[in-house]
C-alpha cells in the first residue's frame, strides 16, 4: 500500500532528488508511543528493500518517551488515541506535546481508519504524516518513517534559508542607516563618495568617512580606516565617525580632536592591538586654503586646473590611532587653490595588484598614474570615482579583499575647468 502523501505541501523537484538521495540505504530510530506498543509492533527493527534499518524504540506514555527521546531519534510516532475521549477534551494533546518537546524531529501520527478528520488536523498542526492503524504494515511504516525524516528536513532548511534572508534584510537597512549623510548645506563644495566592503554580502565594512560644515563656513571632511574586516572593526568605524562628527561640530579640530577621538578608540576596542587610520581636512570657507591631519593614513590626491594630480605633503604626519598613547598629530596648512578636485581614501584602493596576481602592489604612484589619466580622458566626480574603483578590481584580477571607501570633495571656478569635474551632489555613499 502506498504511503498517505500530505497535500498541505509540495516538495520542488530539487528537494525530493535529495530527500531520495539521503534516504536509501540508512539507518534510522523510531520513537513509538503507544499505550500497548506490543499489541502493534512486535520486532525491534525494520529492513526495507535497500537493506536500511529501523530500529524501534516504545514507549508507553509520554513521561517515558521524554527519557526515550535522545540525539538519536530521528522520528516519532504517536498514538492519538492517548488522549482522552470527553467531551470537549483535546484529541490533539498527545501531538502538541511531543511537537513541543521534539521540535527537530519528524513526527507521526497514529489514529484510525475512521477518523479522517482528526488525521487531517494533526498533519495541520506540525506532524509530517498520518498513519492507520488497520493500515500498518512494515513496508508502509518504512517508508513513511524515511519520508517524514527526509520532508523534516527539508523544512528545516527552507526555515534556515527564510531567516538567513530575514537577517540579511534586517542587516542591509542597518547598514544603509549606518552610512554617513553629509551636511554640507550652504557650501559651494561638490561631494562624491563610493564604498566598497570586503565582506562578502556585506554593505559596511572597517572603513568609514565623513563631511560636514561648521556654522563659520568651515568644510572638514575625514576618512578613515580600523584595522580588520568584520563586524566588530564596522561597528567601531561607526562609533569613531559618530564621534567625529560630534567633536567636529563641538569646535574640535586637528590634533585636540585626534586625540580625544584616540581616547574613544581605546575605550572602545576589544584588544589593545586594534588601531585605526585616519585623514582628517578642514576646509576654509573661501576654499582656498585646508588643514590637514593624517593619522598613519595615505595622504589625499588633489588636481588643479591645469595641472596634474598630486599628492598633498605627508611627511609630517602622525601615528595610527591607538598605537602611541600620547602621539601628537601635526595640522599642516596647504594651498588649494580656486578650483580643485580633492580625493580621500583608504589602502584598499592601493593594495590591489597592478596586473593580477603575485604582480607588485598598484600603490600610490600607480594610482596617481590611473587617476591622471582618468582626468584626461574627461572624467570627474562620481564618474571618476567609479571608474577608479572598477579599475583597481580589473587591476588586480578579481574582487579586491580588503575595503574600499573613496571621497571626493571639489570646487569649480570655471564651467570649463577639468579638474572640477562633474560630481554631483549625494545624500551618501553608494556601493556598487
Amino acid at each position: 500500500m502506498p504511503v498517505p502523501v500530505p497535500r498541505q505541501r509540495v516538495n520542488t523537484p530539487s528537494q525530493t532528488a535529495v530527500a531520495a538521495t539521503a534516504a536509501v540505504g540508512t539507518d534510522l530510530t523510531l520513537l513509538v508511543i503507544e499505550d500497548d506498543p506490543a499489541g502493534t509492533f512486535t520486532v525491534p527493527e525494520l529492513v526495507d528493500a535497500s537493506g536500511g534499518r529501523v530500529r524501534i524504540r516504545t514507549a508507553r506514555n509520554l513521561t517515558e518517551a521524554e527519557r526515550l527521546l535522545t540525539d538519536d531519534v530521528h522520528c516519532v510516532l504517536v498514538d492519538l488515541a492517548l488522549a482522552p475521549g470527553k467531551p470537549g477534551d483535546d484529541r490533539l494533546a498527545p501531538l502538541h506535546h511531543v511537537l513541543r518537546l521534539a521540535p527537530r524531529h519528524a513526527v507521526l501520527a497514529l489514529t484510525t481508519s475512521g477518523d479522517a478528520e482528526l488525521a487531517a488536523a494533526a498533519v495541520s498542526a506540525g506532524a509530517q504524516d498520518h498513519l492507520c492503524r488497520e493500515e500498518l504494515d512494515g513496508p508502509l511504516l518504512s517508508r513513511a518513517i524515511r519520508y517524514a525524516v527526509e520532508r523534516k528536513r527539508a523544512d528545516s532548511v527552507q526555515v534556515k534559508l527564510a531567516e538567513s534572508r530575514l537577517r540579511a534584510q534586517e542587516n542591509a537597512r542597518l547598514e544603509r542607516g549606518l552610512l554617513p549623510t553629509p551636511l554640507l548645506q550652504g557650501s559651494d563644495l561638490r561631494f562624491a563618495a563610493r564604498y566598497r566592503p570586503g565582506r562578502s554580502r556585506a554593505l559596511l565594512g572597517g572603513d568609514f568617512y565623513d563631511t560636514v560644515r561648521t556654522p563659520d563656513g568651515t568644510v572638514h571632511a575625514m576618512i578613515g580606516d580600523v584595522c580588520g574586516h568584520g563586524p566588530d572593526e564596522a561597528a567601531l568605524g561607526v562609533e569613531l565617525r559618530i564621534a567625529w562628527r560630534a567633536l567636529t561640530l563641538a569646535g574640535l579640530c586637528g590634533d585636540e580632536l585626534l586625540s580625544t577621538l584616540q581616547q574613544v578608540l581605546e575605550h572602545e576596542r576589544d584588544n589593545e592591538e586594534i588601531f585605526a587610520t585616519l585623514c582628517t581636512v578642514d576646509i576654509a570657507p573661501d576654499g582656498r586654503r585646508a588643514g590637514l591631519c593624517l593619522a598613519g593614513h595615505p595622504s589625499p590626491l588633489i588636481a588643479r586646473h591645469g595641472r596634474a594630480a598630486q599628492l598633498l605633503p605627508y611627511e609630517d604626519g602622525g601615528p595610527a590611532l591607538g598605537l602611541l598613547p600620547r602621539a601628537r598629530w601635526p595640522r599642516r596648512q596647504v594651498e588649494l587653490g580656486g578650483a580643485w578636485s580633492l580625493m580621500m581614501y583608504t589602502d584598499g584602493l592601493i593594495e590591489g595588484r597592478s596586473a593580477g596576481p603575485d604582480s607588485p602592489r598598484l600603490g600610490q604612484d600607480g594610482m596617481v598614474e590611473m587617476i591622471n589619466r582618468q582626468l584626461a580622458s574627461g572624467l570627474g566626480g562620481e564618474e571618476l570615482l567609479e571608474a577608479a574603483v572598477a579599475e583597481v578590481r580589473e587591476l588586480n584580477g578579481g574582487e579586491l579583499t580588503d575595503d574600499v571607501a573613496v571621497l571626493l570633495l571639489a570646487r569649480e571656478r570655471t564651467a570649463g575647468d577639468p579638474t572640477a569635474g562633474r560630481p554631483s551632489r549625494s545624500r551618501r555613499g553608494q556601493r556598487r
